[in-house]
């Protein structure tokens, strides 16, 4: 399967021999999710932050389908094609079930995972049943036609009100940085289609059975796993978090009050403390890493 270089922002850590963590952000993100989790986690861990195909910085896979495994697939392409092996794998929604999908698949790259409010099959709430209906035939024209005419700043209001319990936290910096990430993709002829491709590859991947049912694949992975869960989550329901403690082998689970759907950027204080516990726990057993290359 061939795959376009992806995007990357890497933070080097203060101590040269640290591990290495690797990012994936949630539906419709990109690297600048994860800038205050990595303020917390580079005196300790090298980060690694990738775009998935298609959102922030990088191209749209060449076949033009926009699916969790073809998002694995690319994660693991450049892990192999950077040398990487036995990485601390975050992913956030979205981004949470490709890092699922990718340490069921190629657990040889996962040292550890951690996932932040994962999107795995469920009831929606009625916040997220509105977002699946951008997966109706037709739907993504008019969701072209309606951000077409917002502003940016009108979008960023809407966005933060969904995935933050509290808006209030979003810093100047943070709005000024998403606000011209926003005004360049919407330069960019593929970007009005890829939250409704997002949505569908979530459909999707909600109606698999059998063995590669997310759910399935969560009972198969034996990395040690570290669930973060907002409690005033609108998207992914709070409800799912004792089943996905559950589910999991060795599972750590963390709760936060007043925290919604993006805890990394909410609440990155407690998310970096209990990331870097679970990496102190694995580390006299990690696999020593080879020399590591970055894009």
């Amino acid at each position: 399967m061939d795959h376009h270089p992806l995007a990357t922002a890497y933070t080097p850590s203060t101590a040269p021999t640290a591990d290495t963590a690797v990012l994936l952000h949630g539906l419709g993100g990109w690297t600048h999710n994860w800038a205050a989790l990595v303020d917390l986690l580079r005196t300790s861990v090298h980060c690694l932050a990738l775009d998935l195909p298609g959102f922030g910085r990088s191209a749209p896979p060449p076949d033009g389908r926009i699916t969790v495994a073809h998002h694995a697939s690319a994660v693991a392409h450049h892990l192999d094609r950077t040398g990487h092996r036995r990485v601390h794998l975050v992913g956030n929604s979205l981004g949470g079930l490709t890092a699922l999908h990718l340490a069921a698949r190629r657990p040889d790259l996962v040292a550890t995972l951690t996932l932040v409010s994962p999107v795995l099959p469920a009831l929606p709430p009625a916040q997220a049943l509105r977002l699946a209906l951008l997966a109706l035939p037709g739907t993504p024209r008019l969701y072209a036609r309606r951000l077409a005419t917002q502003s940016p700043e009108r979008q960023l209001d809407d966005l933060y009100r969904l995935i933050y319990a509290n808006p209030a936290r979003v810093g100047p910096d943070q709005r000024t940085a998403e606000a011209r990430e926003r005004l360049r993709r919407a330069g960019l002829p593929h970007a009005p289609g890829m939250l409704p491709a997002g949505v569908r590859a979530l459909v999707r991947t909600f109606l698999r059975r059998g063995p590669s049912s997310p759910w399935q694949q969560a009972r198969r992975i034996t990395a040690p796993t570290l669930l973060v869960y907002g409690r005033e989550d609108r998207l992914v329901p709070f409800r799912t978090a004792p089943r996905a403690y559950a589910a999991f082998r060795e599972a750590r689970l963390l709760t936060l009050p007043d925290t919604g759907h993006v805890a990394m950027q909410e609440r990155p204080g407690p998310v970096a403390e209990a990331l870097l516990a679970l990496i102190a726990e694995t580390h006299g057993t990690r696999t020593p890493s080879p020399e590591r290359r970055h894009a």
